[in-house]
């Protein structure tokens, strides 16, 4: 087999000789838009990709052939080192030719409808977390199989325009907002291949350089946002699609105003779906708030409807844009089924969506696997695929050498025996701070290596790891970089032996199924929509489904014996590790069926 690889090196790569442009196959493109300064609040302008139309060939993916390292033809590299003036992950890449032709397997539907989503985030020009890759996941996967898919976005101020394709201003209309009439603008582009339309009002909502955090008041502007669309819907163009597909607390607001206003006017047609990505954000609202978008907020403030169960006989009592999004709602997702049973037993809203039980399902998440793909992404020095995977273990070298956990003076394939740990997370107590704290010691112990990629948005807690940082980041073993890149995560999950995820509660997850994408084996605690896709290598009965290793309790112990465990298996046993590898790697977490999930969810509730 003739090698391709395109290796980043000191501001340059080493790319695909001239012979890719023969036999030539269409092929989506995507641009990268360097920027630099990411940080966890501000994806709104580390947009990465762009996706325009483009003719591009090769039939062939650059695959690092078998062998160690010394195969590589390492020589021609030209190695990162922490002491580059510009990190590694920041120097300039190629476009990125992701194929994101129509998978043989994804059928059309034969029951097409019109969905539109309605959201505050959108990978990747407004990307917080999750949110926003669930969307656009889903919103492809939906246009892939023949359906017509609209996204509604905020347009923030800090949003890059330069990475919308075809951006127009299509109107300018009127939208209320508290006694008033706000000019409002609405521009279309298309953003990933997908259709978006740009709601931008006039007045100081959306400004400021993060998706959130701006200097206005967040829960008043979605609740601006959520009449704005349906505004739009109706008095702009008319459009009737058969879902409006909600997201979150900032656009439950939408199904109270759809329902008590706008059905009674002429948006007739629609159903309303919500999906509760986390429970942990409620949307607290006061009465007088809720009366800004139109609506009378006193007649909310009523058990089975709106109110905050946790401020009956408080004064005052407030409103959850979250219960009436549940209770207006014709359908509720939740992001996995364990997930879901969790909510159905503890906090607050339990009565509510047991109350809702009959419309309340758990769908898992799937990943976008043209964005997450290890055969075509542009920030690994090297590809790999699940049939021939010898390219990760350059890529956990150049990681290695670009940190400092390696230097020129080690033979290479001595490094790559060094088990490595890497942990990609928001820094908040969700994600089980004391478990990634102690997981430092504890791998270090074990004689391995680990890398946190993270931000934390609590200055306690940041404090906290900047200690953790002066102490361990001079060492070779321990490297916790206190931001986050796009670009670096992409290596870090291709680098990676293991990938953990050791949270307190996760609705679903995405680390550990991109991590399993890139061969990086996943150590999770059991519960949310990890429990749903990860199943652990020791569990006989289930020894089919095992793909990582699983701890239940939250104590230290737990997370010990997990590590050891797979720390074990990676030394002791190479042939099941290769395998194990090899089947993480195979795993389809695509949102091919998962889109299917939802598609039966908008025809169960479709007028």
């Amino acid at each position: 087999m003739r090698v391709k690889m395109e290796c980043a090196t000191a501001g340059r790569f080493f790319g695909p000789s001239s012979s890719r442009l023969s036999n030539p196959r269409r092929r989506r493109r995507i641009v990268l838009n360097r920027n630099n300064g990411l940080s966890a609040h501000n994806l709104c302008s580390s947009s990465k990709f762009k996706i325009q139309a483009q003719t591009h060939l090769s039939s062939e993916v650059g695959i690092a052939k078998q062998g160690s390292l010394t195969d590589f033809g390492i020589q021609e590299f030209v190695w990162p080192s922490p002491t580059d003036e510009i990190p590694f992950w920041k120097k300039g890449f190629p476009s990125w030719d992701a194929n994101l032709e129509v998978p043989s397997e994804v059928k059309k539907d034969s029951k097409l409808m019109h969905i539109i989503h309605v959201t505050a985030e959108m990978a990747p020009i407004a990307k917080v977390g999750g949110l926003g890759d669930v969307v656009t996941g889903l919103a492809r996967a939906c246009l892939l199989r023949g359906h017509r898919v609209d996204i509604m976005l905020p347009f923030y101020e800090c949003i890059q325009r330069e990475q919308i394709d075809d951006l127009t201003l299509i109107t300018t209309y009127n939208s209320y907002h508290d006694g008033k009439w706000i000019p409002t603008h609405a521009y279309s582009g298309t953003v990933s291949g997908i259709p978006v339309i740009f709601i931008e009002p006039s007045h100081q909502f959306f400004k400021g350089q993060h998706v959130y955090g701006g200097s206005y008041n967040e829960l008043e502007a979605y609740l601006f946002f959520s009449r704005a669309c349906l505004e739009w819907m109706q008095q702009v163009t008319g459009t009737q699609p058969d879902i409006i597909h909600v997201h979150e607390w900032q656009t439950g607001a939408l199904p109270l105003l759809y329902w008590d206003m706008y059905h009674y006017l002429s948006l007739q047609k629609p159903r309303i779906v919500l999906t509760i990505h986390n429970m942990e954000h409620y949307g607290e609202c006061r009465q007088e708030q809720l009366n800004m978008c139109g609506l009378d907020g006193s007649l909310y403030a009523t058990f089975d409807k709106a109110v905050d169960d946790r401020t009956v006989g408080h004064n005052p009592e407030r409103l959850s844009l979250l219960k009436g999004g549940i209770v207006y709602s014709n359908a509720v997702v939740t992001v996995s089924p364990t997930y879901l049973k969790e909510t159905l037993c503890s906090g607050w809203l339990s009565n509510t969506l047991i109350r809702h039980r009959d419309k309340y399902v758990g769908i898992v998440n799937g990943i976008d696997t043209a964005m997450w793909n290890p055969s075509t992404d542009v920030f690994l020095p090297s590809k790999f695929h699940a049939q021939n995977f010898e390219g990760k273990k350059l890529c956990k070298y150049y990681l290695q050498r670009g940190l400092g956990l390696a230097s020129g003076n080690h033979v290479p394939d001595t490094a790559l025996k060094v088990p490595l740990v890497v942990c990609i997370t928001r820094l908040v107590a969700q994600k089980g701070l004391h478990l990634i704290i102690h997981a430092i010691k504890q791998v270090e112990e074990l004689g391995g290596q680990m890398v946190i990629l993270g931000k934390a948005p609590d200055s306690r807690v940041e404090s906290e790891f900047e200690g953790l940082v002066n102490l361990h980041n001079q060492g070779q073993s321990i490297r916790i970089l206190l931001m986050y890149s796009e670009e670096l995560s992409h290596l870090l999950y291709a680098a990676a032996d293991f990938i953990l995820v050791p949270s307190m509660y996760e609705p679903c997850g995405l680390a550990q199924m991109i991590g399993m994408r890139y061969g990086a084996v996943p150590v999770v605690r059991k519960t949310g929509g990890l429990a749903d896709t990860v199943f652990d290598m020791d569990d006989e009965p289930n020894h089919e489904m095992a793909n990582g290793f699983v701890f239940e309790g939250i104590d230290e112990g737990s997370l010990n014996r997990a590590l050891g465990r797979a720390f074990t298996c990676y030394r002791n046993k190479p042939d099941e590790w290769n395998g194990i590898v090899k089947k993480v790697m195979a795993v389809d977490n695509s949102w091919n069926s998962t889109a299917g999930k939802y598609i039966e969810i908008y025809e169960s509730v479709r007028a």
